[in-house]
């Protein structure tokens, strides 16, 4: 069938209009303003109604309602009307990094001028802290880049069979300039914001957590109540636990913070993130000036006085820690005092970072 050439004509204009309809309309399309991201790794079954993760009580509680798919990233991210936007990175550093990345790259949102709230849960220095209690971390130090030798061909006088990469001893000065991703530095007047604003806030207590502990007689700070500190976290995808892994970590935090650190918490994913937002940075989609990591005690990162270390990680299992649920709620209920600080006053906090 020949179609005359008056109507091919037509039928050609007919579809260079519908699509530059279509172009014009994508073009249009305003992009959705974000104010703050929180950030969750992990939850245990639906985003709501059920037994709660490190997600769901920020669902229901910020009425994170807007479901908005994001087939790149690990899960959908939601959001509420007040340009609070909630996100689940899924468990690990690379989930987190690329799930970040997904959301930091997506054409939809503006992010220039976003808040981002990590609030999860991790594992405790009961030198430092109690159960249900937060940390606000200044350094985020990382534990999986290294050199190991396995612990059964550490030298005599080596404190651990980890080794700085480019070096050839365990804390071999001077510390590399050139780090690879060992350390990130969060704004420490952001930091130091986030920490007055909330650390008067009053904690839920309960029997269940002190006599939990009670087995950490030996460290005063351990009896406390559950209190907001300022401290650093260290991130491994590698759950560690025991009192001699726990003196690694501090070392390892001092070792790359100059002496000035003080690692307080255990985490799995935050080097992740904080990798993901350098990238970001730079390419002028995210301010990474503007993000804060709050990780609260689920569990001590090493067992008590009496028992071994092996005994000690035999009893946990996710619902297991001996504060899941109560550093859920401190996650939540902490790190809201600050989301909800950033929306009200927006105004300021969108040009003028808290400080």
């Amino acid at each position: 069938m020949i179609i005359p050439y008056a109507m091919r004509r037509h039928n050609l204009l007919l579809l260079t209009g519908i699509l530059l309809s279509c172009a014009c309309s994508l073009v249009a399309a305003p992009r959705i303003s974000v104010k703050v991201v929180v950030i969750a790794m992990f939850e245990n079954g639906e985003d709501t109604g059920d037994a709660p993760g490190e997600y769901q009580l920020w669902v229901e509680r910020e009425h994170l309602n807007r479901v908005i798919e994001m087939p790149a990233g690990f899960h959908h991210v939601r959001m509420n009307k007040d340009g609070v936007l909630g996100m689940l990175t899924g468990v690990g550093t690379a989930r987190a990094s690329a799930s970040v990345m997904a959301l930091g790259l997506d054409p939809r949102f503006d992010l220039s001028k976003a808040y981002w709230v990590v609030a999860g849960i991790g594992g405790g220095d009961p030198a430092d802290v109690s159960l249900a209690s937060a940390v606000w971390a200044d350094h985020v130090i990382d534990g999986d880049l290294a050199y190991e030798i396995d612990a059964r061909d550490i030298p005599a006088g080596w404190s651990t069979g980890y080794v700085p990469l480019r070096k050839s001893v365990p804390y071999e000065q001077p510390v590399r300039s050139d780090l690879e991703g060992e350390m990130y530095t969060l704004n420490p007047e952001l930091v130091g914001w986030a920490y007055r604003l909330t650390r008067d806030m009053q904690i839920a207590d309960s029997e269940t957590l002190r006599k939990s502990r009670e087995r950490f007689a030996e460290f005063p700070n351990a009896l406390k109540p559950p209190f907001v500190a300022r401290g650093d976290t260290l991130s491994s995808s590698t759950f560690w636990h025991g009192k001699r892994l726990d003196q690694w970590a501090n070392d390892w935090t001092k070792y790359f913070t100059g002496g000035q650190g003080n690692y307080m918490i255990s985490a799995m994913e935050d080097t992740g993130t904080m990798q993901a937002l350098t990238f970001l940075n730079a390419a002028g989609k995210a301010d990474i000036k503007r993000a804060l990591v709050l990780r609260t005690v689920s569990n001590y990162d090493r067992e008590a006085p009496g028992m071994t270390a092996p005994e000690s990680l035999a009893a946990f299992g996710l619902r297991q820690y001996s504060a899941f649920g109560a550093a859920l709620e401190t996650a939540q209920t902490v790190g809201d005092k600050v989301v909800r600080y950033l929306v009200e006053h927006w105004s300021e906090c969108k040009s003028t970072i808290p400080h």
